[in-house]
């Protein structure tokens, strides 16, 4: 796939004035792509490439720290390879950040703009959502139903169990099969034949990270392409740099045996002479610097685009500006252009901006399975105070063999604290914290799951949608609260649930160490119907009771 696909993958880098030469344009009439990151997954094994550089400054390579840099306990040792693992996508920083040592020694991160590591975190949809891509080295077994909802209630229903039965060009089944994809997935099976019918049909989807729904619309993207027709064809929005990053990647290994197609991405920082007219096929790009190409700069005829997707609609519109500028895309866009919407979640606000942007539509929903709490042991801790929290946690550890567990606290700050203390007692411990970058929770969560560390210690809002098997006992050395102090019942299901995946039987425990979190968990108990039990962890014989 010409100058944005080909040589510079996994394993075959080359030299940064080799990979600035590759993104140079060789006809006056070529955007400057900004350099696509070669692979984001596997983060230990990868180069690094500028922020949306134009293609005249040469990408640059971070080299990881010298032996002799690394500190020497343990657990900041596995920090600093951490950090190492993901300091080649320095320039993916989602936030500004730098590093000191608390109290205890142990390494914190703090942000350069505010240093308030008391504060819960926020939730960043855009960053959680990068992060479950770069989790993902496989499709998700989604067992949920999918429910299909037909523009036209009276036309036939068709669902395919293989990629031939599409009737795709040759080169895009071959890129198809070169990704891994033997069948299609669950939402690809009812999403690809209305995405590829004759005439084109409009699609709103809710569809996870993990189920396929990004190839699902590439393959739809590519197989509307004229590549003899020199101007842009296909527009895809997504919240962020990063996540454009992340779908043109798909691309250029869907794109791979079909060179004649080409990319462009209008994102910030990738500048265009004024005039100039773009001749890449497909853009992508966020919605403030798509509009300003499609309307101010005019680099793009939006009359000519045939297929418009707006990808994670929640995050989307949960990021100040872009819910109007989307709309204003949409209008530009001719009536008979195909309009894809991709949403995980559904709530009314997304609703209600998806019928905005998509008239006429076939909608795909998954059926939300109930998860249960039936395989899962529950018990509470009694406590005066945080001492006594760690106190009942080492007792814990000493009595029962644990395989791998997942520690939840409430601040950054306490999970700092009890990651240095845990490490102290010769815990092999893992820190997940929102300060740390996107590429570093990615680097930290693979550790965990290869099994270099035991423990991990996390905020609530890192976790979500991370499914570690091994993961044995859940422990919540703080009880989930909504903002308002109320109990976070999905919370405590979606904390405690992982456990009690696969099948097997999990153990949770809740710290308790006031009368207002006993009044949490008694009103955790009554939502659920299910006793939590109480448990003395100053008793070894009823912790090895519990174990059994």
């Amino acid at each position: 796939m010409s100058s944005w696909q080909g040589e510079g993958r996994l394993g075959g880098r080359r030299s940064d004035v080799t990979a600035a030469r590759r993104f140079r344009s060789p006809a006056p009439e070529r955007m400057t792509a900004p350099s696509v990151g070669r692979e984001l997954g596997l983060l230990r094994r990868q180069g690094a490439h500028d922020r949306a550089a134009p293609a005249s400054e040469s990408a640059s390579t971070s080299v990881p720290p010298a032996p002799g840099t690394m500190a020497t306990d343990s657990w900041a040792l596995a920090v600093d390879e951490q950090e190492a693992a993901a300091e080649s996508l320095s320039n993916l920083h989602l936030k500004e950040e730098k590093i000191k040592p608390d109290a205890n020694g142990a390494v914190v991160k703090t942000n350069a703009n505010t240093e308030k590591a008391d504060e819960e975190e926020k939730e960043d949809r855009a960053a959680q959502s990068l992060l479950n891509k770069l989790i993902r080295s496989n499709l998700v077994d989604n067992t949920n139903q999918v429910e299909v909802l037909q523009r036209d209630p009276n036309s036939p229903l068709y669902s395919v169990k293989s990629f031939e039965e599409l009737r795709l060009k040759p080169q895009l089944l071959q890129g198809v099969y070169a990704m891994g994809f033997n069948r299609p997935s669950k939402i690809q099976e009812n999403a690809l034949p209305l995405m590829l019918a004759e005439p084109p049909q409009n699609l709103i989807a809710q569809s996870q990270s993990g189920t396929g729904k990004t190839a699902a619309f590439v393959l739809a993207m590519l197989s509307q392409v004229e590549p003899a027709n020199r101007y842009p064809q296909c527009l895809c929005l997504s919240p962020t740099y990063e996540l454009a990053l992340q779908t043109g990647k798909v691309i250029e290994q869907m794109g791979k045996f079909y060179p004649e197609l080409k990319l462009a991405y209008a994102v910030r920082g990738n500048k265009l002479e004024r005039g100039q007219k773009i001749s890449e096929h497909i853009v992508i790009g966020t919605p403030g610097t798509v509009l300003d190409w499609c309307s101010k700069l005019k680099f793009i005829d939006p009359k000519k685009i045939k297929v418009f997707v707006l990808d994670e609609a929640d995050v989307m519109i949960a990021t100040q500006g872009h819910q109007d500028q989307s709309i204003r895309i949409q209008r530009m866009l001719p009536k008979d252009c195909q309009m894809l919407l991709f949403s995980a979640t559904f709530e009314d606000s997304v609703w209600k901006f998806a019928q905005k942007v998509v008239p006429d539509p076939n909608i795909i929903k998954l059926k939300r399975e109930e998860e249960t709490l039936d395989t899962i042991k529950q018990y509470y801790v009694l406590c005066n105070n945080r001492d006594e929290k760690f106190q009942a946690l080492c007792n814990l550890y000493g009595a029962i063999t644990i395989a791998q567990a997942m520690i939840f606290c409430h601040t950054r700050k306490t999970a700092s604290w009890l990651a240095a203390e845990l490490s102290k007692e010769g815990h092999q411990v893992a820190l997940l914290s929102g300060e740390m970058m996107v590429e570093q929770r990615a680097a930290v969560i693979e550790r965990f799951r290869e099994g270099k560390e035991k423990v991990l210690v996390t905020t609530n809002v890192c976790a979500r949608g991370i499914d570690v098997e091994q993961v044995s006992v859940v422990i919540n050395f703080d009880l989930p609260v909504d903002k308002d102090g109320n109990p976070d019942n999905e919370t405590y299901l979606h904390r405690i649930g992982r456990t009690g995946r696969f099948g097997k039987r999990g153990l949770a425990v809740n710290m308790v160490d006031s009368k207002h979190s006993m009044n949490i968990l008694n009103r955790i108990q009554e939502h659920f119907n299910k006793k939590i039990e109480r448990l003395d962890t100053d008793d070894l014989d009823e912790i090895e009771k519990i174990a059994n």
